[in-house]
């Protein structure tokens, strides 16, 4: 009866997780389905699947607008930032893990406490800033204020406190220097949570839109988010918005974070579930 109760349970749990699953994949298979669709297509109901495979969407999308540039732009951006976090975040947690020094507690205080700072708020300074050093319309000027989040130095910080500082300790009287130690020693425990932070920080950076909108002001500098919501906000009076090109576009958009995530998501979830399991 316990075998019997189990299983039945086993099977309810995967029904629902597999029905939850595919309503949620609903919208994005609308969305790929209807970048093959005309407009009137699109807007007729109960016509889920394009009668014709129409690729024609997609030869405007790369016809009509930049769009290979703003996927480049993008592509920058997020690789850059994601890169430059992933490397500031490790060694400023890693310092504030195993490193005593004068302040260290007041300070990493103040660095938690900016993270409840509605970035809005920064949005202002930010342009001052960047505009004064004549960055604007620039890829450093949508890189640069997001290289040292406050709360990846904090999630670093967690991952860096499990390394033992006993081996830490061997290393040293090994003969190891500093950055020897953090890169062949704690790196690897760091490992999951840099996946996690990876993959938090590219998607993040990838559908940026508030400040890459104030930042940016040419057309050939443009992001994605920005440059598909131009293709529909850029159309003259009384002319259709092109929703079938923004629909190719957004599929377009998904494919890279969606890629990302398959190819790191061991990591991600062991990163996730960290602390969860007792070894």
């Amino acid at each position: 009866m316990k075998r019997r109760t189990g299983s039945t349970g086993t099977v309810l749990m995967n029904i629902l997780v597999w029905s939850g699953g595919l309503l949620m994949l609903l919208p994005f298979l609308w969305m790929a389905s209807s970048s093959f669709k005309t407009t009137e297509e699109i807007f007729r109901p109960a016509t889920f699947m394009p009668k014709n495979l129409d690729v024609s969407n997609y030869i405007r999308l790369f016809s009509d607008w930049p769009f290979t540039r703003w996927v480049l732009n993008s592509l920058a951006v997020a690789l850059l930032t994601t890169a430059l976090a992933l490397a500031i975040t490790s060694l400023a947690g890693y310092a504030f893990a195993k490193y005593r020094f004068k302040g260290r507690g007041r300070l990493f205080a103040i660095l938690l406490s900016s993270t409840m700072i509605p970035f809005p708020i920064l949005v202002v300074p930010l342009f001052v800033i960047t505009s004064r050093m004549g960055l604007t319309n620039t890829v450093i000027s949508l890189v640069l204020p997001f290289i040292a989040p406050p709360i990846g130095i904090f999630l670093m910080n967690q991952y860096a406190a499990y390394v033992p500082n006993a081996l830490l300790d061997s290393a040293k009287i090994d003969g190891a220097g500093e950055f020897r130690i953090f890169f062949q020693i704690a790196l690897p425990i760091m490992k999951p949570g840099l996946a996690s932070l990876g993959i938090i920080t590219f998607i993040n950076s990838w559908n940026s839109f508030l400040w890459p909108l104030i930042a940016i002001r040419k057309e050939l500098a443009m992001t994605l988010p920005i440059g598909m919501a131009n293709m529909l906000t850029g159309v003259s009076a009384g002319s259709t918005p092109p929703y079938g090109p923004a629909m190719a576009a957004s599929t377009l958009v998904c494919l890279p974070t969606v890629v990302l995530f398959l190819a790191v998501q061991k990591y991600y979830i062991k990163g996730l579930t960290a602390g969860a399991v007792k070894q």
